[in-house]
């Protein structure tokens, strides 16, 4: 599966929306207005994973995934969501993703990135961790049912290859 990284065009928000809404638990997916306001906020920006495949698609299906990011003057990134469509699992888009939302939040001067995910979400902690993410707390009912998260971290520090 071939694909490109760009950045977020507001044309494609009903897509994101639809992409997150597969992604989650109705319990803890994004409202439209919620996902309005995480890519609005201050900081924030959109990477779009589209599919530069040459098949013609006329159901929509050009953008795979998407990531919200956010840097804060404090010099700390947030990963606020990184979501997959599932068939665009298993081609390394998500961690293509992720590796573009981590350079844009050095560029911006963050030292670390940090992140959330449901408790029960073995896949995508594995995923993280393989990233270099570690858990640094359990946040008691982050999510709106109820549900604990795991608060991740990385250093976004480049250290320096030994010689």
């Amino acid at each position: 599966m071939r694909f490109t990284v760009r950045d977020y065009r507001s044309d494609d928000f009903d897509t994101l929306w639809a992409i997150d809404q597969s992604c989650f638990d109705p319990d803890i997916s994004y409202s439209k207005d919620e996902l309005r306001l995480y890519l609005r906020r201050p900081g924030a920006f959109t990477l779009v994973a589209e599919s530069t495949d040459e098949v013609s698609d006329p159901n929509g299906l050009a953008i795979l995934a998407f990531v919200i990011a956010e840097s804060s003057r404090r010099g700390m990134g947030h990963i606020i969501t990184i979501d997959v469509r599932a068939q665009a699992r298993r081609h390394h888009i998500g961690s293509a993703l992720l590796d573009a939302a981590e350079e844009r939040l050095r560029a911006a001067k963050c030292h670390a990135v940090r992140l959330e995910t449901a408790v029960d979400n073995t896949s995508a902690l594995s995923f993280y961790k393989r990233h270099g993410y570690d858990v640094i707390k359990i946040i008691p009912h982050y999510y709106s049912n109820g549900l604990d998260a795991l608060l991740l971290e990385k250093s976004l520090l480049l250290v320096p290859a030994s010689s």
